[in-house]
């Protein structure tokens, strides 16, 4: 989709704001800077590439908060309804790709932010052959406390304590050259209670001030085994 129809398809967007998103009548999406999805080489990544059902993690919209990228290998559900407890309903689009098979969420759990960081990862998508019994096959799930999300179905919640879905990362999919775009986000917004709760380890990992930093031009897209030291199987 390009930019300027997407924007035309959300007219009325609001503009980046915490309390905003947590009283609208409804969950409407809020766009940031464009960010071309690259390696850590600064090549673009391209939808074609994306492995299937391989966790990715890229951190937008901003340099803190981690987001997965997936490629569910089928096409999703589209034009699915969800709703945030205190905020309103909202309609996730569907994936993105020549097959609609690409999805991004943010990777902060809505039960307890629970978040990969680059020591340890409790969160990440499971599919059969990598799922134990406590996990359900072809899901996001959190070992914190078994929250599990439907990535095929705009990460609605199928278990678990979790209150909402996973915030959507939405993309866009230059089909000239296959690149993948983030753009905004849609669904809950918990970035202020994030950073409130992680403030002290955030700085340790990221500097003072920095992790609350907008990610701008690009973002650097990493294998999540290869972006954290341990991945928790439960």
């Amino acid at each position: 989709m390009r930019r300027r129809r997407f924007i035309a398809g959300c007219a009325g967007c609001a503009l980046y704001s915490p309390a905003r998103a947590l009283t609208a009548p409804d969950v409407r999406p809020v766009l940031y800077s464009r960010a071309r999805l690259t390696d850590e080489r600064g090549v673009a990544v391209r939808a074609s590439t994306v492995v299937q059902a391989t966790n990715y993690i890229f951190h937008y919209p901003f340099l803190g908060t981690p987001c997965f990228l997936i490629n569910l290998g089928r096409p999703t559900q589209q034009d699915v309804e969800l709703s945030v407890h205190g905020a309103g309903k909202y309609h996730w689009p569907g994936g993105v790709g020549p097959q609609r098979s690409i999805v991004a969420y943010s990777a902060i759990c809505t039960h307890r932010m629970s978040y990969p960081t680059r020591q340890i990862s409790f969160i990440s998508y499971r599919e059969r052959g990598s799922v134990s019994a406590a996990a359900r096959d072809k899901t996001i799930h959190c070992c914190s406390e078994h929250s599990e999300y439907d990535p095929a179905a705009g990460a609605r919640v199928v278990n678990g304590p979790a209150p909402h879905p996973l915030q959507t990362i939405l993309l866009e999919h230059d089909s000239r050259d296959d690149s993948l775009y983030a753009v905004g986000t849609l669904g809950g917004d918990i970035y202020a209670a994030f950073f409130s709760k992680y403030e002290f380890k955030l700085e340790l990992d990221y500097g003072p001030g920095r992790a609350r930093q907008a990610v701008k031009s690009t973002s650097v897209v990493t294998e999540l085994q290869t972006f954290c030291k341990q991945q928790v199987r439960c």
